[in-house]
């Protein structure tokens, strides 16, 4: 059986982040910070936290008959044979491939490690007749870089610098 999870450098900024923003609320309350400030700063946390327990459960497997789908608390089955289509959407470097059937459909994003082979393994497995067009080029011709790092990288860069003047620090 093949795995594919998200990519460990997204999982490892994404959890940093996550780590400053919680050092960050500890010191608000350490400091006593008003409480406005400290629930506008937990309301962050929330979500940058579920989107990294989210990321790190998320896992696609391809067997001999099916493709699963691994996220929190849940599991997505589908069927080779139930597969109606396979669609791509691309917005500038992100790519979402959406795998439909009948009745449901399932979305991949280039957020998955080794996503060139997890294509692969896709248009491998299923008819050539449900493969868009706009797939087949896609395997050939796969976006390189993701922007999305640099957004990651220098929100840890600002909470660096916030816990910096936090902590007294002046420039």
């Amino acid at each position: 059986m093949l795995n594919f999870k998200i990519r460990k450098n997204f999982l490892f900024v994404l959890g940093l982040t996550g780590l400053l923003l919680i050092a960050l609320l500890l010191l608000c309350i350490i400091q006593q910070e008003t409480t406005g400030k400290t629930l506008i700063l937990a309301a962050i946390i929330l979500p940058v936290l579920g989107l990294f327990a989210e990321s790190w459960h998320r896992q696609i497997s391809f067997d001999d008959r099916q493709i699963i789908a691994r996220r929190l608390f849940r599991k997505k089955i589908v069927a080779y044979a139930d597969v109606t289509s396979v669609d791509t959407v691309r917005v500038r470097r992100r790519v979402f491939v959406s795998v439909s059937t009948e009745a449901d459909f399932l979305i991949l994003s280039n957020n998955y490690d080794c996503f060139g082979q997890l294509l692969g393994q896709l248009t491998q497995r299923l008819p050539e007749s449900v493969i868009s067009p706009e797939t087949k080029e896609l395997v050939e011709n796969l976006p390189t870089k993701n922007h999305e790092m640099f957004s990651l990288w220098l929100a840890v860069v600002v909470l660096i610098f916030i816990l910096y003047v936090q902590l007294g620090g002046s420039f």
